[in-house]
This record gives structure tokens, sequence and C-alpha cells, in this order.
């Protein structure tokens, strides 16, 4: 998949952060616009999703499936402070964006309408604990595929690519660029690679982490740091809350391909996985449309292939 420069078209994802509503899950292979069950958008409507909820779903070998349908719910780990992506409302406690709509499809696939869904939002850093210790069933949340987490997990996708940036203040004239930060403090969360990566290729003054972006950007608008590192598509819905106070500085840096977080050894979910991305391209397209496009993102969807 290819990105374009995010900043460059923030005029419109302020609204498209606003409008953005929850989805629900839904069946691989449907068309796009066929609904499910019917409910209130955002707490259980399957109304106006690209697919449907699958019956009679047989999985055989996968560990995991067993013990969904045993069960009788999916638990989902995922982010909630990533507007456009993964976000939750504070009030309603109505959850939206890219990685939830890719979480619901991934569920409906597997015969879990929404009421059958539990969401856990997790910190970077727990991720692979959680699938470990078997405390959700898949994660689904900005997490980027590395050989280091496939050690302790297995991944399905990639279902979107994206890259490396950097977030400053508006009126910061200083940063423009990872070859900017020395003698700067640069924020991001424990266990992302945004963060390893700045500190192991580039010549930062100190680093500070967090447990979510959301502290980092409190932190930036403080004056505490002076600059926040994760994926551009990340950092573009906090421009679009707050565009006056914030911007992206410099190009995209590196290539981040986000995957789903399995359990270790269930080639059989990833697989179904894997071919329910690759079989059913109008139906990412149309989860693509919905929450990424009117932010000024572009881009094809990749090819699972993990």
């Amino acid at each position: 998949m290819r990105t374009t420069r995010i900043a460059g078209a923030l005029a419109g994802i302020a609204i498209a952060a606003l409008a953005l509503t929850a989805c629900n899950s839904g069946t691989p292979g449907a068309e796009p616009g066929t609904g499910g069950a019917t409910g209130d958008a955002g707490d259980g409507s399957t109304s106006g999703n690209p697919w449907t909820v699958a019956t009679d779903v047989t999985l055989d070998g996968s560990p995991t499936f067993e013990k969904m349908t045993g069960a009788d719910k999916v638990v989902i780990g995922v982010k909630n402070d990533q507007p456009g992506l993964g976000y939750e409302d504070a009030a309603t406690g109505t959850r939206s964006g890219f990685d939830i709509d890719i979480a619901r499809w991934i569920a409906a696939s597997l015969g879990f309408d929404e009421d059958k869904i539990e969401y856990q939002t997790i910190p970077s850093a727990n991720r692979e604990q959680a699938i470990v210790n078997g405390d959700i069933d898949y994660y689904v949340g900005t997490y980027s595929i590395t050989d280091k987490r496939k050690e302790q997990i297995d991944f399905a996708g990639p279902y979107f690519i994206t890259g490396q940036g950097l977030l400053v203040a508006k009126d910061n004239t200083d940063i423009n660029g990872p070859d900017d930060l020395a003698g700067k403090i640069v924020c991001s969360v424990t266990g992302s690679t945004p963060l390893q990566r700045i500190r192991d290729e580039y010549n930062p003054g100190d680093t500070v982490e967090y447990d979510t972006y959301s502290q980092c950007v409190e932190q930036l608008k403080a004056g505490s740091v002076d600059a926040i590192t994760t994926d551009e598509a990340i950092l573009a819905g906090y421009v679009a809350q707050e565009p006056d106070a914030l911007k992206i500085a410099g190009e995209p840096f590196s290539e981040e391909r986000y995957g789903v977080g399995l359990p270790k050894g269930d080639t059989v979910l990833k697989d179904h996985i894997n071919a329910l991305f690759n079989d059913n391209p109008e139906i990412w397209t149309a989860i693509f449309d919905k929450n990424l496009a009117p932010a000024g993102i572009a881009g094809d969807q990749p090819k699972a292939d993990e």
C-alpha cells in the first residue's frame, strides 16, 4: 500500500475525525452496504456495514477459535486514544476507526456479531503478553509486524502500511525531521517500534515514554517534550483534533506494516484472516474510505502474506 503525505491534507481530517462512527462485525465476501442485524450506530448496529455476519463457521485446528466458540464471545485487544484508527469516546463509550472496523470485520467472519465482542484496551508494552497469556483472542491496534515480536506471537496481514513521523508544536521551526533531534526530548509509548528506532538510529537529547500517545500530546502542549514520534497515520489524528496547536514535521522515515496479533502457532486462524483480507478487497476499501480516505490518506490495500 502507498501512503501519501498526510500533513498536506489536514484541512479535511478534522471533519473526518469528528464524523467517524462505530461499525459492527460482518461476513467475509459480503457486498458493500449489505448489513445484518439492526441497532443504533456505534452501539451494535450493522446497518451500512460492508459486510454481514457469517453463520455455521468451522475452523478445524484453531485453538483460538475453539476458545471463542466455547466462551460464545470474541475478546479483542485494541487502542482507544487514536482518532481515525482506534478511538473510544469517553462520554458514550462508542469505538470507531479503521482498526476497530478491521477487528469487527474479522469477528464477523468468525460468526460473532457486535453483542458477542468484548474489547480490551491494552497499552503497546503489554500486547505480546496479553496474547501469550490468553487474555485476548487477537489484537488490532497499529501493531507493527517485527521479527522480535514474531518470536512470541504470530501476525496475520499486513492490512495497512504507513511510515514513522514526528509531531511538534505548531510554532516549532527547529525540527523538520529525525536528524534535527539532537538535544531534543522525544516522547512515545512504552514498547513501541518508533521509540526504539529513534533511540537506535538517531541522536535525541533524551526520550520519555508513557502508556498512551495522548499522554505524550499533553506533555508536548505543556512544553515538557519537543516532539512525539509514531506512525504518521496516528499523528494525523491528533493534528485533526488541534490543528492550531500541532503539526507534523518533515517526511516519514520508515515503513510500518500493521498486522493482527495472534497466538503463536495458530496457523489456521492466521490463514483464515489473510484469506479474508486478500479475497475481499471491496470490503477493505469500504473500511478505508470510511475511516482514512477523508483524512487525506491515500493508498492501495497491501497483500496479506504473514
